[in-house]
């Protein structure tokens, strides 16, 4: 459930998603309830500090690699230093792709999102 935690937590889901782009949400305490999370996603540090006034509990960083979508990434150094600022668990998102996947061993990620390489029926090991 994206943009709506108040009911995602009613429909008794297990957690819901707020975008970088939504700056203004204001989150409830929700952090007694052990099963729901609060999903974010960012793309810098001030987009970072906002989410955890939002009570997220695991960010999408992104984007990791160079895509169709932007010019504009964060590559593994500057993804990593963005991690180091979280303290909770990160996902990887954004241009992962066959060429580039060997480079998530050298982040901090706990997880990944690849939204078309895994589309494409990608299978891989890391």
């Amino acid at each position: 459930m994206a943009n709506n935690i108040n009911l995602a937590f009613n429909l008794k889901l297990n957690g819901a998603y707020i975008p970088a782009f939504n700056r203004k949400m204001i989150v409830k305490n929700y952090e007694n309830y052990k099963n729901f999370v609060i999903i974010g996603s960012a793309h810098n540090i001030d987009e970072i500090n906002i989410k955890k006034k939002q009570k997220v509990k695991k960010f999408f960083i992104s984007p990791l690699f160079k895509n169709k979508k932007t010019n504009k990434y964060l590559g593994v150094i500057k993804f990593n230093k963005l991690s180091t600022f979280i303290n909770k668990d990160v996902i990887a998102l954004g241009g992962i792709n066959k060429s580039n996947i060997n480079l998530l061993k050298l982040t901090n990620a706990n997880g990944i999102a690849g939204i078309s390489f895994l589309k494409n029926g990608a299978k891989f090991k890391i």
